[in-house]
């Protein structure tokens, strides 16, 4: 005698079966994806090498790549944002210099070229800012912090205002919010994945490009393959990957409000320059920005986004000179 089973029993059970067989299919695109992954990491461990002819210094603790433009005039110290060198300074410092100063830049902590040794803490990256001024012997110099390079040249001021001539904040507004807070991704983003995704990335020229058109705006110059090797292979030198990770999770350094406002009280000379077309920030930043710090209102380049000091180098190095005339002289 044969028994059928009730459509009430029968519904369940059929349910539970599709329930394996997708858990089945998806614990084997995992397995067959994180197998890849390896492999992916595997092929790609080699690190790419520090070009040759680099100037080092050593700043605090840190063995410091550092450019430097001009022999005399007072000093000006140009300090890099994210994912950003020395290099990306040189339309600026050239200018600057011509103009009669000793211009100075340098690959903070966890980016460019210089040693990767953390923390890559706000307080780490003051403290080699300060050793450079140290190693240097530069008095009163005017500091330029590009985006994230803001916040630790504004800790700067606060920490030794006495041994700072002026403080510009370019396309940054130095505090640990908007641009710079901590991004959820980071719990979703784990190993091996992580590595292969990054590595992929940076061996995707057009990829590069597309993410430098959109920080820099059409006024940038168009980047052939020495211009993608330039951003990429920092991003690839041995510690690289650990630094990123290590900045990823902690974000972006910054400040408080309240202790960036400390600034205005300093009495050093401030600034504030920003792209007029700059996204990474909220509207009205640049304004709120030059009133935190005391500085007048800010000077907004048209049609610039964030890269000012590529897209515009001139209007850049015209507001850097301008901050000189002002500086607390040495």
């Amino acid at each position: 005698m044969h028994l059928r089973r009730s459509p009430d029993t029968a519904r369940p059970q059929r349910r539970r079966r599709r329930l394996r067989r997708f858990g089945v299919g998806v614990a084997v695109v995992v397995a067959a994806v994180t197998v890849a992954s390896f492999g992916v990491n595997a092929l790609t461990a080699g690190r790419a090498a520090t070009p040759a002819g680099l100037t080092f210094v050593q700043a605090a603790d840190v063995p410091t790549r550092i450019r430097t433009w001009g022999t005399a005039g007072s000093p000006v110290v140009l300090v890099n944002g994210a994912a950003e060198t020395a290099d990306t300074w040189a339309p600026v410092a050239e200018r600057i210099a011509a103009a009669g100063h000793r211009v100075y830049a340098l690959d903070l902590v966890g980016w460019g070229y210089s040693r990767r040794i953390g923390p890559y803490s706000l307080d780490h990256q003051t403290r080699q800012l300060l050793g450079l001024l140290d190693t240097l012997g530069l008095q009163r110099p005017v500091l330029v912090g590009h985006s994230s390079g803001a916040a630790p040249a504004a800790e700067a001021v606060l920490r030794e205002p006495g041994r700072i001539g002026g403080l510009l904040l370019l396309d940054g507004d130095a505090l640990d919010t908007g641009a710079g807070q901590q991004s959820a991704a980071r719990f979703l983003v784990v190993p091996p994945y992580r590595t292969t995704l990054l590595r992929l990335a940076l061996r995707t020229d057009a990829l590069i490009r597309s993410v430098y058109g959109r920080q820099c705006g059409p006024r940038c110059p168009q980047l052939d393959a020495a211009g993608v090797d330039a951003w990429r292979r920092p991003l690839q030198v041995g510690g690289a990957e650990d630094a990123l990770w290590g900045m990823f999770s902690a974000g972006a350094p910054g400040l408080s409000a309240q202790r960036l406002s400390g600034v205005a009280a300093t009495g050093v000379p401030t600034s504030v320059v920003f792209g007029a077309e700059d996204d990474v920030f909220p509207a009205g930043t640049p304004e709120q920005t030059a009133r935190r710090v005391g500085a007048p209102a800010p000077v907004l380049i048209p049609d610039a986004h964030h890269l000012t000091m590529i897209s515009d180098p001139g209007p850049v190095a015209d507001a850097v000179l301008a901050l000189t005339t002002r500086a607390t002289p040495s």
